[in-house]
């Protein structure tokens, strides 16, 4: 009997930390849809993402490589349209590929082996945002406005935009349903809640009702007591030695629980719609995160951190046809994705380009036995720092070291909350030189520090020049539609048009740095004093 390639649906939220869904041991959030995933499907039980930062992050997904192999160092760097993607794989392996939402690809290149985009992005394609070691100066975005300006809307950007997504995508699914392609799809719905701003709308506000919002296991520290990165993300965000009243703490927490919610119901919605496909038995569904989010833990919000909130995701793989339910142990990243997919695409997958830095998550699904000391290895290269930080883990224990911090060590086994840095307690003195070899073995620091320099020269020449004159922006658009006005249209309207028009001319609401990010995403309409 020939091997039947499934269809992948393949959901990706933006910010959300395992910590926050009942599959991971949180009580509270209300996520009935997610939950039924995890509880007849596959969980990761220690999933990482290998860069805390959307960009970076999402191109090393999509590529199974660390994005210092590929330059994908910041949020504002060029996704290069020589790197194959798992879209460019399953495509050559006879997929249909479609992407519905957010994947904050910067460059010309928009689609990146993805044969169909139905929806622009929702920030932009050039390279506004990117990073100076030289100068960090001042930037307009994730600061006290995120804690204090939180709770319930009316509506918001961010709604608008996953109201969207969610529109093209279920008009997908019916399309594929009705439609005479017979090719298994990939469809990737990928949403940017919750994300902050730490909004929602009133009824998932309300399934919170006179509910005590758990708070932060650890909470907020003086800034002495922080690490030296943390300490620079702190002031970053003005948080350093900053305390939020406890109000806006547990406000902000509930918005964001309230926000899972949102993103429970949209997924509830698209495995409804497989259903009345009749493409269940043969559609594997993923779902996963970007990275995490802080939460509060440690006074800290946002990401760009190490620490297990920022870090650890939500990993769940369903097929109950296909695939059996059971927890799996071994550690995981993103970085895994792309090789599953090929595997999944075929008995007899495609032989990568160049080298993964991923696995197949089949072996782990297929064994009998967990492999606890599986190393995870991640980045980050970003604003706030000076230079590469590494992290490595194996095992309980987390290593995190850079040429211009001090290390830090964490176990976990021990330590849940990383509180207790043993870097230099003579007992982990092996462990750290294990460690530091690894780091070495796997990592240039002086040239990908070179490389990182020179990227931001060019970049800030790029804006400089680019700000003179007509520019043409690279940005994903739908010609003769305002999805935001009209977020049912249906998703056949040759959503491969990409519109070069001007970003000030442009009826979208995406962000397009026509105003400073912060009015932007807090321009949203309040709930009405009344209800």
């Amino acid at each position: 009997m020939s091997y039947q390639a499934p269809n992948i649906l393949f959901i990706q939220t933006d910010q959300l930390t395992a910590f926050s869904l009942q599959a991971y041991g949180n009580n509270f959030c209300k996520t009935p849809n997610i939950d039924k995933l995890a509880n007849n499907g596959v969980v990761f039980e220690t999933a990482y993402c290998n860069f805390p930062l959307c960009a970076p992050s999402r191109y090393s997904m999509a590529a199974g490589q660390l994005a210092s192999r590929i330059g994908a160092y910041d949020n504002a760097v060029e996704f290069p349209a020589t790197i194959p993607t798992y879209a460019h794989y399953l495509r050559a392996a006879g997929y249909q590929t479609c992407l519905s939402g957010k994947m904050h690809f910067v460059g010309p290149d928009q689609l990146h082996g993805f044969e169909q985009r139905l929806t622009p992005d929702i920030y932009p394609a050039d390279f506004s945002w990117a990073p100076n070691w030289a100068d960090e100066g001042q930037r307009d975005t994730s600061d006290t406005t995120g804690v204090t300006t939180s709770g319930q809307c009316a509506d918001s950007v961010q709604l608008k935009y996953d109201n969207l997504v969610q529109q093209q995508a279920l008009n997908k699914l019916n399309d594929i349903g009705n439609g005479s392609d017979n090719r298994p799809f990939f469809l990737q719905v990928s949403f940017t809640h919750p994300h902050d701003p730490y909004l929602c709308l009133k009824e998932h506000w309300d399934r919170y009702e006179n509910q005590t919002v758990p708070m932060p296991a650890v909470s907020a520290q003086p800034g002495e007591w922080h690490d030296e990165h943390s300490r620079r993300i702190l002031a970053q965000h003005s948080m350093l030695d900053y305390e939020f009243d406890v109000a806006d703490i547990e406000r902000a927490r509930r918005a964001y629980y309230g926000s899972v919610s949102y993103i429970d119901d949209r997924v509830g919605e698209l495995i409804n719609a497989l259903a009345e496909h009749q493409l269940v038995d043969n559609t594997i569904v993923v779902f996963t995160s970007d990275h995490g989010e802080m939460l509060g833990e440690r006074g800290m919000w946002f990401k760009k951190t190490f620490f297990e909130p920022a870090l650890r995701i939500p990993m769940i793989v369903n097929c109950p046809k296909r695939i059996p339910a059971k927890r799996v142990y071994t550690p995981v990243s993103l970085l895994d994705l792309l090789p599953t997919f090929m595997r999944w695409a075929s008995d007899h997958p495609l032989e990568p380009i160049e080298p993964l830095d991923g696995e197949d998550l089949n072996q782990f699904i297929d064994s009998n036995e967990d492999n606890l000391d599986r190393v995870i290895r991640a980045e980050y290269l970003s604003e706030t720092t000076t230079s590469p930080i590494y992290m490595v883990k194996r095992g309980p224990l987390k290593f995190i070291s850079s040429a211009d911090d001090a290390d830090l060590l964490f176990d976990l086994g021990h330590d849940p909350n990383e509180l207790n840095n043993v870097a230099e307690h003579p007992d982990y003195a092996e462990h750290v030189k294990w460690f530091k070899q690894d780091i070495q073995t796997h990592w240039d620091n002086a040239a990908l520090t070179r490389d990182i320099l020179l990227s931001q020269k060019r970049r800030q020449l790029l804006i400089k020049a680019n700000s003179t004159g007509q520019n043409t922006p690279w940005d994903f658009a739908q010609t003769g539609t305002n999805p935001a006005a009209n977020p049912t249209a249906n998703s056949s309207a040759n959503p491969n048009e990409n519109a070069q028009e001007n970003p000030q001319k442009n009826s979208e609401p995406w962000y397009r740095g026509q105003q400073g990010y912060n009015a932007w995403a807090y321009d949203y309409t309040p709930v009405p004093d009344k209800q």
